[in-house]
């Protein structure tokens, strides 16, 4: 009978910040409540590579590293994917471990998390990153249902002039913003 009193007393206060949790997101826009979800993006990403294809895939992480990305800790612009034996990996991803972490657990901010994809999707990697000499990159870490995952990139590396072109379009953007906001004065 007590069983049934303290799950019963636990249901209510779960839903209810359920609900608080859907009213700040449904006052925000559609941009804003899909950066809510972010925890990190690899800005550099798009910056040194020409992303051809986006993929999604779960990521095999500990309990101290879910905390701390529920914190923001997290550091993506020196990561890289591989794939070992038929299974993705994430090398470089840095997760600072919080001051709050277990004694118990001596936290590894750079250790290597596993990706979980499909086999299918695995082999048809494989088989551009050999042979076409394609290279993955991680492009964002985010929520998605409660769960942890990662937007993966099939890149080829940019050539210094493209990068110098890429610089020239930012710049340009910018002074066409600035002028259309002085306009708008």
């Amino acid at each position: 009978m007590a069983t049934k009193e303290a799950s019963s007393s636990k249901k209510p206060a779960a839903a209810s910040s359920g609900k608080a949790a859907e009213k700040s997101t449904s006052n925000l826009s559609a941009k804003a409540a899909a950066a809510a979800i972010r925890i990190a993006d690899n800005k550099k990403a798009t910056f040194n590579y020409h992303i051809e294809e986006r993929f999604e895939a779960g990521m095999v992480l500990e309990g101290w590293e879910v905390k701390s990305l529920r914190e923001g800790k997290v550091q993506l612009t020196d990561g890289y994917v591989v794939i070992r034996n038929g299974e993705l990996f994430l090398i470089g991803c840095q997760i600072n471990p919080l001051g709050t972490a277990s004694t118990h657990i001596r936290p590894d901010s750079v250790r290597t998390k596993k990706l979980l994809m499909h086999k299918e999707e695995i082999r048809r990697l494989m088989g551009k990153v050999e042979q076409k000499g394609f290279t993955l990159v991680p492009l964002n870490i985010h929520w998605k249902a409660g769960k942890v995952k990662c937007d993966i990139g099939l890149a080829k590396g940019k050539g210094e002039h493209d990068k110098r072109d890429t610089i020239k379009d930012r710049e340009g953007k910018r002074e066409v913003e600035r002028a259309m906001k002085s306009r708008n004065r």
